[in-house]
């Protein structure tokens, strides 16, 4: 028995020291630590000894047994494991790799540009009253826009502010801002927003605004003109100009409006086709065209804008008389669908691969 011991470490220790990685580890642990093992076969054997006999070789089993155990774990502890060789020059799957959606990109990289020009950005809440989405804006009760074929209403109790809605735009945001915080003040809230339109070519009833607004004592239009030139400048090309066209908005007096010039003409309302596309037209000659994008205008309407109305102020505990402000508001998809050229707002949802590795 003493002889079969002392062969057993023997081997133990031989194992131990020619494989070095986890399968032969767990190999080694199985043969000489298992169920079946050989240390197992000298145990079983134990009971056919004499009683000096089985004390003696019991004790020294069981300090093999310890020592092969503390042996093992040493190996395993102290990373001495030799892993398998890895073959670097054998071609490797290329992993696929997400990116942003091409609008998380376009609604990044406007709020960055006004990021820059001192604006902070915040995020409202999807879910509004009637007061902070309508009534602190001065849409009155009788506007179309809140009239239930118009707004997401949702059936839970209503507060102490009316209904409970889908906000239809980001503008609560500004109510939100200005009651809890003093002028001055330059925010830009950018979110989704909820409007119960038919889905077609350009509209969604569901998509992405960039609400801006900026408050202080001596703000004017022509300052609301420069931020929204430096916007356009930065974001679309140092060559476009800006229109501004009396338009009418319940929360800024006087508003308006705002085209920039036609990205692709460049505000020549047409352009010479060239020889490509005038073969793929059937002509013989090209022929001067109108522009497809501005639909031969040479102008394209990106965001509404004005001076926050004395009623706006009033509402959020500020004084019109000492404070004056601005806002503009555009939409995210609008942008995105200028910026690239895409005709359907639609191609942004439908999660087409070919459509989004594009950006």
């Amino acid at each position: 028995m003493e002889e079969k011991i002392k062969q057993l470490f023997q081997e133990f220790n031989n194992r131990l020291k020619a494989d070095n990685d986890a399968k032969s580890l767990e190999e080694i642990k199985t043969d000489f630590l298992g169920r079946k093992s050989s240390l197992a076969k000298l145990f079983s054997q134990i009971p056919s000894l004499s009683k000096e006999e089985k004390a003696v070789y019991g004790k020294a089993l069981n300090v093999l047994k310890n020592k092969m155990t503390v042996l093992l774990e040493q190996k395993l502890s102290t990373g001495q494991m030799t892993e398998p060789k890895t073959d670097l020059t054998f071609p490797s799957r290329i992993p696929d790799t997400g990116s942003l959606h091409v609008l998380t990109k376009v609604n990044r990289q406007i709020c960055s540009i006004f990021e820059n020009i001192g604006f902070s950005v915040i995020e409202g809440t999807e879910i509004e009253d009637e007061w902070h989405n309508f009534e602190a804006l001065n849409i009155p009760l009788d506007h179309p826009s809140r009239d239930a074929f118009d707004t997401f209403y949702l059936d839970i109790p209503e507060s102490k502010k009316g209904k409970y809605l889908l906000r239809s735009h980001t503008s609560p945001s500004q109510i939100r801002v200005m009651k809890n915080a003093k002028p001055p003040l330059a925010v830009i809230s950018p979110g989704r927003v909820y409007r119960p339109d038919e889905v077609d070519a350009t509209h969604s009833f569901m998509f992405h605004q960039i609400e801006g607004f900026a408050v202080a004592e001596s703000l004017d239009f022509s300052h609301l003109k420069g931020v929204l030139l430096q916007f356009a400048h930065t974001f679309f090309s140092p060559d476009v100009s800006l229109r501004f066209r009396p338009h009418f908005f319940p929360f800024t007096e006087p508003s308006a409006e705002v085209d920039i010039s036609c990205i692709i003409c460049r505000n020549k309302k047409s352009f010479v086709q060239t020889d490509k596309s005038c073969l793929l037209a059937g002509r013989r000659k090209p022929q001067t065209a109108k522009c497809s994008v501005c639909k031969g205008k040479g102008w394209l309407e990106i965001l509404g804008c004005g001076m926050i109305h004395p009623d706006v102020l009033k509402a959020c505990g500020i004084s019109p008389k000492k404070y004056r402000g601005f806002a503009f508001g555009m939409g995210v998809e609008r942008i995105a669908m200028l910026k690239y050229g895409v005709d359907d707002i639609r191609l942004f949802y439908e999660n087409d691969v070919r459509f989004l590795d594009q950006f």
